[in-house]
């Protein structure tokens, strides 16, 4: 049987994963070696719960929502794909990744897989809600973008 998402959940996979990204450097922030790290990692989860509330708010105009495909289930494939390669979409992933981490390297190199990973989903996510909630994704986009900047500036400082 074939999963079908409809355009609120896959936006609430969107909720799922900034809300594991929060969780996440929470942790980290909490575990960090060096100032350097942990203020960035603070931040982040900063973003990420506000990442979360404009979510929330696109979720409440995609409820009734329904792309036009090519074929049917044509978006809920291609999200259900992005979906299964992204980590944080699976609840507590983010505490769980964080816990498992030993050096801030490695976090950075978590982190700069999960804002990549972010942006790639959230790309998804604009071909199935409606077309003024793009404007709202694109800046999560840039704010995305903006995190992995960062994160590999610290990569490169460590």
């Amino acid at each position: 049987m074939a999963v079908i998402f409809t355009g609120s959940e896959i936006v609430g996979l969107g909720i799922q994963i900034e809300r594991n990204g929060k969780d996440f450097y929470e942790t980290l922030a909490a575990q960090s070696k060096s100032d350097a790290s942990g203020k960035l990692f603070k931040y982040l989860a900063g973003e990420e719960e506000k990442h979360i509330a404009a979510f929330e708010k696109i979720l409440n105009s995609t409820e009734k929502y329904e792309p036009v495909e090519s074929y049917q289930g044509e978006y809920s494939s291609y999200m259900k794909a992005l979906a299964g390669e992204c980590v944080f979409t699976k609840k507590g992933k983010g505490k769980e990744t964080a816990r498992n981490i030993k050096t801030d390297k490695e976090a950075v190199d978590v982190g700069i897989v999960f804002e990549k990973d972010s942006i790639i989903l959230y790309e998804g996510i604009k071909k199935v809600v409606p077309e003024y909630d793009h404007k709202a994704i694109n800046a999560l986009i840039i704010q995305e973008q903006n995190h992995l900047t960062q994160l590999i500036g610290l990569k490169g400082r460590l």
